[in-house]
């Protein structure tokens, strides 16, 4: 199959919208079929052990989605309010799991604006944590969650060291919200491993970047991970032959691992485009996603959407996503688009009423989709 053929070649909202391949199709036929609730199901077992290795890390646990890995994990280090979780303020725990840290963990959450607009760095936290000192008007920071890549930006590898050094003379937790450590990992060349080491608990999406339908792993110590099984059951996680889920899952990362530097060169190439053109772009491009400058450019979303649909491409607000299924074709006709909707908002710029709102999908609704 063709890259044009693929049912995603004109995917740019999301590198979650990537379908599984003729061989993680076919390994269904023989994939193990025990229950994966009694730890019975071999395939299951078989990936977990997969992650460990490449991990480090004592124990992993198979979950349905990045949502429910970070959400458990977050929920088992925590044990009574009053406690805080200190993140960055785009991170998906605290914008995009539906107030979870709040309904599950009743955390009180501190978003953080880096000073450099790209990344937290260990001077971030030490402005905005909150000490366990006894101030009894006060939630203490209990919890550090990092998003590795944080969109699309790559957190450099020695900041995470001094934040993880720091949280554990502080007794602090460090996770890592990995959902695309996949695409921090090709890109600098430092291993699943190396990254992992620095954290108490990673969440590695496995429906993002390498192509896999379904679920997302986490690692951490024994005790910790059994902890959070029992949470995965009570939020309804419990799978029971998800062999077939966890064969396709470990084709993706055996086969789809060396194509993730496609997408980053797509990205980077678009980027350039972007500039060369005069679009500007709100953050670096570090790996697989481009994001627009929301407060610069005034797109009408309503024009961007129908001049999408007329080079046959889709999108979602000022949020561009490449991965590895996408067509050579098809990013040309994105820079067509793109280009046509940019030069009509010089001539009829598009004022946003209210707050700003994250990227969404036109298919929601259009007037919401992000330009502002």
């Amino acid at each position: 199959m063709t890259l044009d053929n693929f049912p995603t070649h004109n995917e740019f909202r999301s590198d979650t919208f990537t379908v599984p391949t003729q061989e993680m199709l076919q390994s269904v036929l023989t994939c193990s079929v025990g229950d994966s609730v009694y730890k019975e199901d071999q395939d299951c077992l078989d990936l977990e052990t997969k992650l460990c290795e490449m991990s480090g890390k004592e124990a992993a646990l198979f979950c349905s989605s990045g949502t429910m890995s970070n959400q458990i994990a977050l929920r088992a280090h925590l044990f009574q309010p009053p406690h805080s979780i200190l993140c960055d303020y785009r991170a998906h725990i605290y914008t995009h799991e539906a107030g979870g840290l709040a309904t599950l963990s009743q955390a009180m959450v501190s978003p953080v604006i880096p000073a450099n607009k790209n990344y937290l760095t260990l001077d971030d936290i030490l402005d905005n944590y909150i000490p366990d000192d006894g101030d009894i008007h006060m939630a203490p920071t209990k919890v550090i969650s990092l998003e590795n890549t944080l969109h699309g930006i790559i957190t450099p590898y020695d900041e995470i060291v001094k934040i993880s050094n720091w949280c554990k003379n502080e007794g602090i937790l460090l996770h890592c919200d990995g959902a695309r450590l996949w695409n921090a990992s090709v890109e600098t060349g430092i291993s699943i491993y190396d990254y992992c080491k620095l954290f108490d608990s990673v969440s590695i999406c496995l429906s993002k970047s390498i192509g896999a339908p379904f679920g997302s792993i986490l690692v951490g110590e024994k005790k910790f991970i059994e902890k959070c099984n029992h949470f995965k059951k009570q939020n309804g996680g419990g799978i029971r032959q998800a062999g077939m889920l966890a064969k396709m899952a470990s084709i993706a990362i055996d086969s789809n691992l060396d194509k993730i530097k496609k997408s980053h060169d797509y990205a980077k190439d678009f980027g350039k485009f972007c500039i060369e053109n005069n679009i500007p772009l709100e953050s670096p491009v570090d790996t697989s996603f481009v994001f627009l400058d929301s407060k610069k450019i005034k797109i009408n979303p309503h024009t961007y959407d129908v001049i999408s649909k007329k080079y046959n491409v889709k999108t979602m607000g000022n949020r561009i996503a490449f991965h590895f299924q996408n067509s050579p074709q098809s990013i040309e006709n994105l820079k067509l688009a793109l280009l046509e909707a940019y030069q009509d908002s010089l001539k009829n710029p598009y004022i946003t009423k209210g707050a700003a709102k994250l990227y969404r999908s036109a298919s929601i609704s259009s007037s919401k989709t992000l330009v502002n």
